[in-house]
C-alpha cells in the first residue's frame, strides 16, 4: 500500500506538468512557429521573382554582410580565414584608428 500511495503521489497531470513550463518558453516556441511561417511565405514570393533581380539582391546583400565584416572584423569563426586575408586590400576600423593618431 504504501507503493501505491507513494506513486499516486509521484504522478502528475499533463496538465500539472504543462503549467510548470515557464511562460517565456511558450514565447519563445511561438516566435518559432511564427518566423517558421514567415519564412515559407518569403521562399514562396522568392521563387516567383525574376533570377537576374533575385541574383542582383542576393550579391548586395551579401557585399553589404562581408564588407561589414571586414571593417569591423566581428565575422563568425568559420569565415575568418577568408575576412582575414581581404582584410588586407580592404580598409578596416583598425587601421582607420591606427592612421589618425
Amino acid at each position: 500500500m504504501l507503493f501505491l500511495a507513494a506513486a499516486n503521489a509521484a504522478s502528475q497531470t499533463a496538465a500539472d506538468k504543462l503549467r510548470q513550463i515557464p511562460m517565456e518558453f511558450w514565447w519563445k516556441i511561438g516566435i518559432g512557429i511564427a518566423a517558421l511561417f514567415v519564412a515559407v511565405i518569403v521562399l514562396r514570393k522568392v521563387v516567383k521573382v525574376n533570377k537576374v533581380v533575385l541574383a542582383v539582391g542576393v550579391l548586395i546583400v551579401t557585399s553589404m554582410v562581408g564588407f561589414n565584416w571586414i571593417y569591423e572584423r566581428n565575422e563568425p569563426s568559420w569565415a575568418s580565414p577568408a575576412v582575414q586575408w581581404l582584410a588586407g586590400f580592404f580598409p578596416s576600423k583598425g587601421k582607420v584608428d591606427h592612421f589618425r593618431s
